[in-house]
Order: structure tokens, then sequence, then C-alpha cells
């Protein structure tokens, strides 16, 4: 999808069209989740300090990001999506894989089917999208996003090394600022310069993820599109344009993500058991941390406490993170009357302060629900 947040916000209020639109929180701790494509000709862009926006483009306008709305959008476009196959893979709320492999006696070729969508969405839901067509799912990412906004790339089959030679080496998937430089004495600017190289100057200079590298940059990519027929867990991540440096600035983002899961999980009307905290570094080296919860929550109070110790497992030290996120895995549904019922005073006032705390978490989440993801939010100082 093209500016998603802001491209909903725009349909939804008509006297913002051709204005330059940020989608997030003003102040000092504001991050942008996006920016239209008229705030982008002045350098705005998500995951930017809105106030640093701000000053790039200080007549844009601000608008509190809207959830639910985007949620609706987002399934609505998935259903268009559900219309040519049931191979698709989200990615995220606005980006999916779909594998057309086995339609072409019904739809036609892929580039009839991705025309219809484009013109459904725009029909039917008055967004636009850009769509990649190409014979793995690297490619078709990379040319998804050649024709922004509203867009349409094909890249034909025997071509992938072609059209990726001249795209500037960011573009690859795990070239971040510090494999960049990395890359530099081996006189490599262009994803055509690491196809050049011999496979094993790219191992020596960058180990394992050189030999990664050089096959994406042959066009090489052999995962398969993978739907995801039963949901199995709920999770929230945001990836940043300017690296976090601090434990600080990651436990900030942890609580509004646990806040993200907490709502959907009242949304949906379960509960998770299973706790992941994610982060990535800079080179794109991820790692993760789980705990058990017992019983399942869907209370961000219990999550962000334990997201705050599972911190103390990673070794955060000198390290930047351009990405983190919070998940909630083995999913029950909420059900008060299977609870055990005992007489225990203690078991009684813990059941009580349990009840207590459910009621709170589905006030807050309504709340957000009704008037933007940051109407009323939990407090870091006192996660618990």
């Amino acid at each position: 999808m093209d500016a998603f947040f802001a491209s909903v916000e725009v349909r939804d209020d008509p006297s913002l069209r051709g204005k330059p639109v940020l989608v997030g929180y003003a102040g000092k701790r504001g991050v942008v989740a996006a920016a239209s494509y008229e705030a982008r000709k002045f350098g705005c862009h998500s995951a930017q300090p809105t106030a640093l926006a701000l000053r790039k483009c200080p007549h844009a306008v601000v608008i509190a990001p809207r959830h639910a709305a985007y949620v609706a959008a987002s399934r609505e476009v998935f259903a268009i999506f559900a219309d040519f196959t049931p191979q698709i893979e989200g990615l995220s709320i606005d980006e999916a894989f779909l594998d057309l492999t086995g339609t072409e006696r019904l739809f036609g070729p892929a580039r009839g089917v991705a025309e219809t969508i484009r013109q459904r969405v725009r029909a039917e839901l008055r967004l636009t999208c850009s769509v990649g067509i190409a014979s793995n799912k690297f490619v078709a990412k990379i040319a998804s996003e050649r024709d922004k906004p509203d867009g349409l790339t094909e890249v034909p089959p025997g071509t992938e090394r072609e059209f990726l030679a001249p795209l500037p080496v960011r573009a690859l998937w795990g070239v971040g600022p510090k494999t960049a430089a990395a890359l530099v004495p081996l006189g490599v600017t262009t994803i055509g310069d690491i196809a050049r190289l011999d496979p094993s100057t790219l191992v020596r200079a960058l180990g394992d993820h050189g030999a990664h590298l050089h096959r994406l940059s042959h066009g090489l990519d052999t995962r398969e599109v993978e739907p995801e027929h039963e949901r199995k867990q709920v999770s929230h991540e945001n990836t940043f344009h300017d690296d976090l440096t601090t434990r600080a600035e990651i436990e900030d983002w942890l609580l509004e993500q646990a806040n993200r899961v907490a709502d959907r999980l009242v949304a949906q009307g379960v509960r998770g058991r299973k706790l992941t905290v994610k982060l990535r570094e800079a080179e794109f080296i991820t790692w993760t941390r789980q705990c058990t919860i017992d019983p399942p929550t869907d209370q961000a109070a219990l999550m962000f406490a334990k997201a705050r110790t599972l911190l103390d497992k990673f070794d955060l030290e000198g390290k930047r993170f351009r990405l983190t996120g919070l998940a909630m895995g083995e999913l029950v549904g909420r059900a008060p009357e299977q609870l055990e019922m005992r007489l225990d005073d203690e078991h009684a006032a813990a059941s009580a302060r349990d009840g207590k705390q459910e009621a709170v978490q589905g006030v807050l989440s309504e709340i957000r629900h009704k008037f933007g993801g940051k109407a009323l939010s939990l407090g870091r100082g006192r996660p618990g």
C-alpha cells in the first residue's frame, strides 16, 4: 500500500488532500508512523521524530493514528487479494506476497491480475497500492517499491540480475550502513558490483552473510509464500530510520508495542501464554528472548513488566538497534468459567486483582479503539 496510514486519513478527510500529512504524535518524544507523499518531498518519513519532521515541513498536518481504521482498511485489501489466490503471506498490515502459480487458467497472466487488483483497490477502497511481479519474493519486493506510488513493475524470469544490477547496494535485504561501509573497499556501490565479485571474496569480508548477499544480487531466492491459516500469535514491530542506542529508548517502544498487542488480544477475545521480545541490530542480526506467563494474559502492564525482565538477557552495550518487536503466542480463548474455584483467601484475593486488571485493560483498549492509540496509555515508570 502507498503511505497507507496517511492515505486512509486523506481518504476519510478530503480536506487533507494535497497537504503534507504526518500520522503520529506531536511532542518531544513523538514519532511519525506514516508520511504522505506530499510530506516526503520535504524529507519526512516514517520512524522519524515528529519534531524533526515538523522542522523539515513546518506546515505539515499531524494526525493522531486511528489503528482501528487501518485494520479495517487492511482487511478489505486482503479480501480483494483472496479473490485471486489463497496463497497470501501478509508481511504487515499494508503489505503481502501473493503466489499466483496455477491461477493462470482462471485469471490469465499475472500482470492482468496485478492491474485488476490495483483497479479494485482504487475503485472500492479509494486507496492506491504498488505491485511488483517477479519469479521470487525478493525480486517482487524490490519491484513493488520501484514505481511508487500507484506503480506496477514486472521483472520477467531471466531478467532478475539485469533489473537489480543498477540499484544501490542498500536496496539489498541485510545491507545497513555498517555493511555498506565494509563493502566500499571492495569497490561495491551497486547490487551489480556484488554480483560481479567472487563469492569467496564476500565470505572473507562478511562471513556467511556475504554468501547470502551474493545469492540475492543474482536474484536468487527460494523461499515459498507461506500463508498463515491459523493465527499463531499477536505481535507488533517497529523499524526505525534512526537506530535506537539506549535501553530507555528500547523500553519506550516495547511499552508502545505491549499496548498495541494488548488491544488486539482484547479485540480478539484471546490471551497469550508465551511472550517474545525481538531486537534487530543495525546489521540485521536478530535476537529473541522468550518467557512463559502463567496464567495467560491480555494485560499490557504485565507484558511490559516481563519484557523489561527479558531485556536483561540481551547484550545491549554498544549496540544499535533498527527494530524492536513484542509478541504473544500460545493463544487461548478467554474462558472464565474454567478458572479453578477455591476458597483459599489468598487465591480469592489474587483472582479479584486479576479481574480488576482485566477490566482496566478492557477499558484502556476500548478508549484507544475509539480515540486513538495514545488516548490513554500505561506509563513506563510503573509497569506493574
